[in-house]
């Protein structure tokens, strides 16, 4: 967070009605100031350079540029921690997550009227904060069409792990870049996982599509009563919390709405706790990068219950915020750079002796500490 002054917010929207919605969304807060508004890139390009905004709020469809268009520009010439707010139609939910590659670090829904300022607020909020928090990385300018195209990134070979084996990885701010880093090193006949991606209803959906078309094992949105397999990633809708169920054998999610927990619906926590539950010493979690302490009390279970447990990094997190919170619990037993998470993932064992190393149920914060900490980025 910026040391003792407000986070400074520019609001890039065509639309003057959603300009005034999150404008008065975020008037509220005592450390946030909305410095400008402007109704297209051109506006914005100006008004960067003369308020010198932290955060930037950006629409897809806008006229004269469209989003992705500048949001490529200003990653490249003037990297600034950008939220993408976009519509629910299918073809904006794709560009939105487009724009998470492209740099943006969160994505939120569009306000649908002045009606929807009060669901609105909480998640503007909290999202600006953490786009305020996070690290941004300049994008490369488009490469020349004619030069060869990259080799796509190597697959891990097959892991030993044992049948039945449950993969959990839960994220936020930054986290939809992350998992598909991870996911797109990992072999077809990866034991079965399941995601919780803090991301809005829609949007999920698009997610899940695209880590689909990216990742060798296939990868959808999680339906109730979907069957946890090897080769299949379920990643939890958005609005709705997703629970493992089941024991070794067979495994099946429960996806439902309830209170949200940490503030969030998916939490991680609430995943976390029932792959504690349901899997035990059989299986694997991993928390990536994110705002906030969602998702570490339901790691720290997971290790008490005998599963192996990651934390990224410091150095590779956008925010280093979730993953902090779970290696001061002593939730953690890696903290890994995420180019190394896929393969100390299919590394981990499956059911052993965790006597000397696994914090017991009245473990106080940090007893149990991680046995393996990689500082490298």
């Amino acid at each position: 967070m910026l040391a003792n002054r407000k986070i400074r917010v520019l609001i890039v929207d065509d639309s003057a009605i959603v300009r005034r919605i999150l404008s008065e969304a975020l008037s509220g807060e005592s450390d946030i100031e909305v410095v400008g508004t402007a109704p297209d890139p051109y506006v914005a390009r100006d008004k960067i350079l003369a308020l010198r905004p932290d955060v930037l709020t950006l629409d897809i469809e806008m006229p004269r540029m469209d989003g992705l268009t500048f949001l490529k520009k200003l990653m490249h010439f003037h990297p600034l921690p950008t939220m993408i707010i976009s519509s629910l139609a299918q073809p904006s939910c794709l560009a939105a997550l487009q724009a998470l590659e492209f740099g943006a670090v969160e994505v939120l829904a569009k306000p649908g009227g002045p009606y929807s300022v009060g669901e609105l607020r909480h998640n503007l909020v909290q999202k600006v904060r953490a786009a305020a928090a996070s690290r941004i990385r300049r994008v490369e300018a488009a490469a020349d069409p004619c030069e060869a195209k990259p080799s796509p990134p190597g697959r891990l070979t097959a892991p030993a792990l044992p049948p039945g084996t449950v993969l959990a990885i839960g994220a936020s701010t930054g986290g939809t870049e992350a998992i598909a880093s991870v996911l797109k090193h990992l072999p077809e006949s990866c034991p079965g996982m399941v995601i919780t991606q803090h991301i809005p209803a829609q949007f999920s959906r698009a997610f899940a599509k695209r880590l689909n078309g990216l990742c060798a094992m296939d990868v959808k949105e999680a339906e109730d009563g979907d069957t946890v397999r090897s080769g299949l990633a379920l990643i939890a809708p958005g609005d709705f919390h997703m629970l493992l169920r089941g024991s070794v054998g067979r495994h099946y999610v429960s996806v439902k709405s309830g209170p949200r927990v940490c503030y969030q619906r998916p939490s991680v926590d609430v995943l976390f706790s029932s792959v504690a539950e349901a899997a035990g010493a059989d299986a694997v979690g991993v928390l990536l990068t994110g705002m906030g302490n969602d998702g570490a009390h339901g790691l720290l279970k997971m290790r008490q219950a005998g599963a192996r447990t990651i934390a990224q990094n410091e150095a590779t997190c956008v925010v280093y915020g979730m993953p902090r919170e779970a290696v001061e619990l002593g939730a953690a037993e890696q903290v890994l750079p995420l180019p190394a998470i896929a393969e100390a993932m299919l590394a981990a064992r499956g059911r052993r002796d965790l006597s000397s190393d696994r914090p017991s149920p009245d473990a106080t914060p940090n007893q149990g500490r991680p046995f393996i900490v990689a500082n490298q980025g």
